[in-house]
Parts: structure tokens; C-alpha cells; sequence
């Protein structure tokens, strides 16, 4: 007897974050520990808001205060091109969460790097892990380089980055995450992997605002106490960096596109990154409204989706329903 589509159990979509925590890298991962469609099976650290030992601590934390252990691998501490890494600990906090200074993890981080433990969980399951990088791209760099199959056995690769055809918010250029390494970005937009990246001309048009955190802190939303403690040295900064009484949740919305893909529409092209001159970091779509007539840096490239609109009203009750569930 044939099973009926409501007798069809649909397993989880396992997912991996690469993340540098970050306020709005714990919103978007207490989030994720409390979505049934997918499986967090692990999360790899990076530098960006914080440093990448740092980040190692606060995923940890982060683990431990949604009751979800998993393994975290710690990621490269520099670029590709090596030097040091920009930390905007001005955004986040010297800790990366607002100044709390919680208590350190009981944990421990997992001997295996990030690389390597992404290349491990997709050649485990090849065409059943997802990946949403939140932060700098150079974990998931380092992983296209150490197997050449990994672009072709990872599901997808959801990417926090970019600034299309809007002002970075690094200089007018370059976004943070892109800007932060635009070498390894670069070697992940042009892999061949299925990918979908939202810029900050996305990001920056969904909010929460001050009457929203006033509704956040007063909701009975699991991790609303500690959130709204967080929120408050980032809202701050917003203030005074771009005149909002409120917050754009940047990695709460790349999240979005993970698991409510249809909230956005998006556009597919080729996409290259400056790794010199003034413009370091800058993505720039080839949107395919020419026939070129010579071969050139975005030719003979695979084409990624590229977040082009979002649902802003419904966004923002996506959000509302994940930071308030008890």
C-alpha cells in the first residue's frame, strides 16, 4: 500500500554554521537550535566580530545555553593572505556579546579544524549538509582546497556577504564578512557549489526596532532575557553608527534565506571580488544583460543566487516567531 504524503516523515536538513559570534551570530544560532526543519550538526568558528578563539568560546557557550551540544571546530585565526584579522569588537563587545562577560564554557572545542571537519560531514553525507556562513569565508576556502569534490557533495552554501550594488558597511566598498577575507570569498563564489548570498542591501531593510526590543524583553521567549541584555551595547552602536533607534539583524536574515527561501526573491549570476586596490572586497554581479564579446574574469564561471528582494513584512514575523518562542 502506497504511504500517504502525510505518513512520509521528512528528516531534518542538516546544516553546519561557520560563524564569528557576534550578537547577531547568537541570534541567528539560539534560532537555529530552535528550528524542527533543520539539524545544527556542528559549528566551525571564525575571526570577524570577534577573534576566532574568542568565537571558539562563545559558540560553546552558545551550545551550552540552548541545551544543544554539538561539536565545535575552531577555524583558521588569519586570512588567506595572512596578517591580522579586522575584529569589530566596537559592534559586539570586547567578548563578542555585549559586554556580559559570561561565564566560560565546561566544553572543549573538538580536535579537528574547520576545514577539515566540513570536508568530513559532507563526504559523510554527500548532498545532505548545508552550510550557512555567517562570517569571513576562509573556513569554507580552506575546505574547497582541501577536496576538490567538496563543492559537488555539499547541499548548499548560504553566505552572509556582499553589498550588491549598495554602500559596504566597512567603507563604501566592502562589506564586513567579504572584506574581512576577499580572497577566500573569491575561491567560494566561483567553486561551482550551489550557492545563495545576501548582501547588506538585503539585511539592511529589515529591523527591530526599539518598541520591538521593548517587546522582546518583555516576551517569554527562551533566550529573550539574554538576548535583550546582549542587544543593548549593539543597539547602541546603531545609534551612533547609522541614526536607527533599533538593529538590523544581518545573520537572523541570512538564516531566513536558509529556511524560508520564499521571503526573498533572487537573481543568478556570476560573482567576482576585488582582492586589491581601493575597492578590496567589493562583489560585483555579472547580471548576464550582455553578450560579451571577448572572454573576461567573470567568464567560464559558474552562476550563484544572489538575494535580490526580500518580504520585509514577512521577515520581520519570521523573526518575531523564532525570538519569542518559550
Amino acid at each position: 500500500m502506497a504511504k500517504s504524503e502525510s505518513d512520509t516523515c521528512v528528516l531534518p536538513e542538516k546544516v553546519i554554521i561557520d560563524t564569528d559570534p557576534g550578537i547577531d551570530d547568537s541570534m541567528a544560532i539560539l534560532m537555529a537550535f530552535q528550528t524542527p526543519e533543520i539539524e545544527v550538526i556542528g559549528l566551525t568558528t571564525i575571526f570577524g566580530n570577534v577573534s576566532t578563539e574568542d568565537a571558539t568560546r562563545n559558540a560553546l557557550l552558545l551550545s551550552e545555553i540552548a541545551g544543544r551540544p554539538v561539536p565545535v571546530a575552531e577555524g583558521n585565526h588569519e586570512p588567506l593572505k595572512g596578517g591580522k584579522p579586522r575584529v569589530a569588537d566596537f559592534v559586539h563587545g570586547s567578548d563578542g556579546l555585549g559586554n556580559l562577560f559570561l561565564p566560560p564554557p565546561s566544553g572543549n572545542k573538538i580536535e579537528k579544524r574547520a576545514p577539515e571537519f566540513m570536508v568530513d560531514m559532507v563526504s559523510q553525507y554527500p548532498g545532505e549538509v548545508s552550510i550557512l556562513a555567517l562570517g569571513p569565508l576562509t573556513n569554507v576556502a580552506l575546505a574547497v582546497k582541501r577536496d576538490s569534490s567538496f563543492a559537488s557533495k555539499v547541499k548548499k552554501i548560504v553566505i552572509l556577504g556582499g553589498s550588491f550594488f549598495a554602500s559596504g558597511n566597512v567603507n563604501p566598498a566592502a562589506e564586513a564578512n567579504i572584506y574581512g577575507d576577499p580572497e577566500a570569498a573569491d575561491i567560494v563564489f566561483t567553486c561551482g557549489a550551489d550557492i545563495a548570498v545576501v548582501g547588506i542591501n538585503i539585511t539592511t531593510q529589515v529591523t527591530l526596532t526599539d518598541e520591538d526590543l521593548s517587546e522582546l524583553r518583555d516576551s517569554k521567549g527562551k533566550h529573550s532575557e539574554l538576548l535583550s541584555n546582549m542587544i543593548k551595547f549593539y543597539r547602541d552602536w546603531h545609534v551612533k553608527s547609522d541614526g536607527i533607534y533599533g538593529i538590523f539583524f544581518h545573520d537572523l536574515v541570512c538564516f531566513a534565506a536558509l529556511v524560508r527561501p520564499n521571503l526573498f526573491t533572487f537573481r543568478q549570476g556570476v560573482v567576482r571580488v576585488e582582492t586589491q586596490g581601493i575597492c578590496v572586497g567589493h562583489t560585483l554581479m555579472d547580471q548576464g544583460l550582455k553578450k560579451w564579446n571577448t572572454s573576461n574574469s567573470w567568464s567560464n564561471y559558474s552562476p550563484i543566487s544572489v538575494a535580490w528582494t526580500v518580504d520585509v513584512p514577512g521577515l520581520h514575523a519570521f523573526a518575531k516567531e523564532l525570538l519569542f518562542k518559550p
